[in-house]
């Protein structure tokens, strides 16, 4: 499918610098090129090298100042090191994108306390932990910035806990607590520190890995038909909405979780798509 054209001017976030945690595949990596495209420096967060490597070579190859850092979100250490590294390298930081994430299909009566516990900490932990060290060079006046505003942070959530979903107890568990630490921030840190925080809740994306992995071709198949446009979203979509969010376009917005890719028609579509009983 060809590439739509972006609505927005090429500098839309030109001199802003942004670090995107996840941001070497899916959606990331998605914002990551968005983001660069329209004139921001991207630094991304990955725990796999490989991956990594191959997204900052793909965003070098389109002439985005990019650079990619080893790193589980998991791990306060981590998180500290990869934030003083981009403002090392590029001076200061503006915008925070938390994309990291964990999924996978499990019944609750098979799911492990470990297993939860491993997506709480990337996704709900993470998001947190990663706020938390980004602090400092977000606030008004922080390092590198003017005394005048403050920088963004944009928390890629989900859904699934607005109803319920078949496997997904783990996620929407997290995915919930995701929205519970946006909203909590928008109002501290913005009352503080003029801290813009939103967030931004994907409905299904098509051209995702996680899509592809965790919907069998038979049920993606019906997903069209409870879509109110009959569409699925795409990368692009969530993208675009993550730059209008980080741009001065958003100045006045915080505290949200975005619904922004396309509501059910059906309440019981979880039910419906899924492989549970009926």
């Amino acid at each position: 499918m060809a590439k739509e054209e972006s609505p927005y001017k090429a500098d839309v976030v030109k001199g802003k610098v942004c670090l995107i945690t996840g941001g070497g595949s899916g959606i990331g990596f998605e914002i990551s090129t968005q983001f660069g495209k329209h004139g921001a420096s991207v630094a991304i967060m990955g725990r796999r090298k490989q991956v990594l490597d191959a997204a900052v070579s793909s965003l070098h190859s389109l002439g985005i100042n990019a650079v990619g850092y080893e790193g589980d979100v998991r791990k306060q250490e981590d998180a500290r090191r990869v934030v003083e590294s981009t403002v090392k390298n590029f001076g200061c930081l503006d915008i925070l994108v938390n994309a990291a994430a964990g999924n996978f299909l499990v019944s609750a009566e098979d799911l492990s306390p470990n297993g939860f516990r491993t997506v709480i900490d990337i996704d709900s932990v993470g998001t947190f932990t990663m706020c938390h060290e980004t602090l400092k060079y977000l606030k008004k006046g922080g390092h590198g910035r003017n005394s005048s505003r403050g920088g963004s942070i944009l928390n890629i959530t989900a859904t699934l806990h607005y109803t319920a979903s078949w496997y997904q107890i783990h996620v929407a568990a997290a995915k919930a607590a995701v929205d519970s630490i946006t909203r909590n921030l928008a109002l501290e840190w913005g009352t503080d520190y003029d801290i813009r925080v939103n967030g931004i809740a994907p409905g299904p994306i098509g051209d995702t890995p996680g899509m592809s992995k965790l919907v069998p071709d038979e049920i993606k198949s019906k997903t069209r038909e409870v879509m109110p446009l009959y569409k699925i979203g795409e990368k692009w979509d969530i993208a675009m909405a993550a730059l209008y969010l980080a741009s001065d376009a958003g100045k006045n917005l915080a505290s949200n979780s975005h619904e922004l890719v396309q509501l059910l028609k059906d309440e019981n579509l979880q039910k419906k798509l899924s492989k549970g009983p009926k």
